[in-house]
Order: C-alpha cells, then structure tokens, then sequence
C-alpha cells in the first residue's frame, strides 16, 4: 500500500505530465496558426483567401487566453521551482506573462482585422496588414521557441522535444 505521500506525489507528477503534453498540443497548434498567419501575409494583396482569414481569427480568440492561463498557473509554477524559486526564475515568469498580454492584446487586434478583411474580400491596407501579420507571428514563434527551449526543457528536462 503506498503513503499519502507517494500517491500525493504521484497525482502531482501525472498532473504535470498532463499539463506538459496539454501545452506541447498547444504550441503545435498556435505554430499552425502562425504558418495559417504566414500564408495569409504571402497571399496580399491579390490572393486573400477569406475563409483562412476567418479562421484565422476565431483561432485569435478566447482559446489564446486560455492557454495563456493554462501555462502559466500550471507550467510555470514548476520551471520556479526547478529554479529553487530564483530571481531569474521569477524574472523569466514576468517577462513571458508580459508577452502573453501583448500577444493576447495585439490578437484582439489582428482577429478584428482579419474579420473585417473577410467581410470586404480584401485587404484595406495590403502593406499594414502584412506587417501586422508578420509581426505577430514573429513574436508567437519567438516566445514558443523560448518556452520549448528554456522552460519546458526544465520542467520536463527528461522528455524530448515533440514541437
């Protein structure tokens, strides 16, 4: 029979199993979004596709901010404690919850932008709209390769990569 302790370990450590694959499924898809976000800015100003512009934004949504969440009530409290709760772990946190309420300020943006550039079936302003795109997806890519490479990589530092 195992101590309370063993199965209080246990439960934790499948809760972070969990919590690792859950974020590893979300990187793939915001990755996916990002190259969706890509082939968009590729496609201006003559071949918008206005179906990959409205979905697009739904996936700009809610889901974003859930996931952002997610990370960082059930991740990033262990990439602290991998790092004895240091100073540069608690920097790190700061600045990866500071990039999530930019990504999920300049989402809320680019969504209502993408909407309305389905609604008229083209760009107002191919060159603006390209920037925005790029910049974001730029971002996302960055800040996921950071979190792969840096706190994923301490939280689950026997695992592979799966992105």
């Amino acid at each position: 029979m195992r101590s309370r302790r063993e199965m209080k370990v246990g439960t934790e450590q499948t809760a972070l199993t969990e919590a690792i694959a859950a974020v590893r499924r979300a990187h793939a898809a915001k990755l996916m979004l990002c190259d969706r976000l890509e082939a968009i800015a590729d496609s201006l100003p003559g071949g918008l596709d206005r179906r990959e512009c409205l979905l697009a934004a739904r996936a700009l949504g809610p889901a974003m901010i859930k996931v952002h969440r997610f990370e960082e009530q059930h991740v990033y409290p262990h990439f602290a404690a991998r790092l004895l709760q240091s100073a540069e772990a608690r920097k790190t946190i700061a600045r990866l919850k500071s990039e999530h309420c930019e990504d999920e300020g300049y989402a809320a943006e680019l969504r209502d932008t993408l909407r309305a550039t389905a609604r008229r079936g083209r760009a107002e302003n191919p060159e603006t709209l390209g920037f925005m795109l790029r910049g974001f997806f730029g971002a996302l890519r960055r800040h996921i390769a950071f979190e792969r490479d840096h706190v994923m990589a301490q939280v689950a530092p026997d695992c592979e990569a799966r992105d």
